[in-house]
């Protein structure tokens, strides 16, 4: 069964190296897809030097910075077309272990999402500041209210997704980014009655570079589940 693991990047050059080897010492037989959107760091051509070791590895650059919600988007289509069969989706710094897309891929024999969790034994987050902890705790944990979903972990961007499920989702009427980009697909997976499973993970804060939480991915998450709610008691999804 052919797997794809997609990640987006933008302004990921001290990253994006290690990532890389790290993803195909664990998964030599997986095939990588890097989503740039045109990093001013030239992000990309640190991912073009290792095309010439790594003939799984693929590039797709994007004019300009879209959102992660888009970049997703376009590798799910991609992974449509060229017929594979699993997907894993996963950020490129480091913060989800390349360890783990095996087990997570393992468990879509029986299920159809796979979120790699954070909280469904606990808390398994390391080093993060207590306030960045507070605030993605907190943010899941309104999101069920919100929206009725039975997920722990709603905001993870660590996930296994069976094609066949991401074939029945409207791709094209996705609206989010960021956090509420997750919680959305979450949102349709559910509603389309797919078997879903939390694996618990271990996830570690980025060591280099900055993260691209900001205040607009916040609001749109407060303001998406709202429209989520909406949408479950009208029957829109």
């Amino acid at each position: 069964m052919r797997t794809l693991i997609v990640t987006p990047t933008y302004n990921e050059k001290k990253n994006i190296k290690s990532f890389i080897k790290t993803v195909f010492k664990y998964n030599p037989d997986a095939h990588l897809l890097i989503i740039d959107d045109n990093s001013p760091d030239k992000t990309s051509l640190e991912v073009l030097d290792l095309q010439n070791i790594f003939p799984n590895l693929f590039l797709k650059n994007r004019p300009h910075k879209q959102g992660l919600g888009t970049a997703y988007i376009d590798g799910f289509s991609w992974a449509i077309r060229k017929n594979y069969h699993f997907i894993v989706q996963m950020d490129a710094d480091l913060s989800h272990d390349p360890k783990d897309v095996a087990k997570l891929v393992d468990h879509l024999k029986n299920y159809d999402l796979v979120i790699g969790s954070r909280y469904i034994e606990g808390v398994s987050v390391v080093n993060w500041p207590i306030r960045r902890l507070m605030l993605s705790y907190g943010a899941n944990l309104y999101s069920r209210l919100i929206t009725g979903m039975p997920i722990i972990d709603g905001t993870g961007g660590f996930k296994a997704w069976r094609v066949s499920l991401l074939q029945k989702i409207s791709l094209s009427e996705v609206q989010s980014q960021g956090y509420s980009f997750q919680i959305e697909m979450n949102f349709r997976s559910w509603r389309l009655g797919a078997r879903i499973k939390e694996e618990s993970i271990i996830f570690f804060d980025r060591t280099v570079g900055e993260s691209k939480m900001s205040k607009n991915i916040v609001y749109e998450a407060i303001f998406m589940v709202w429209r989520l709610r909406l949408w479950k008691i009208f029957r829109w999804v």
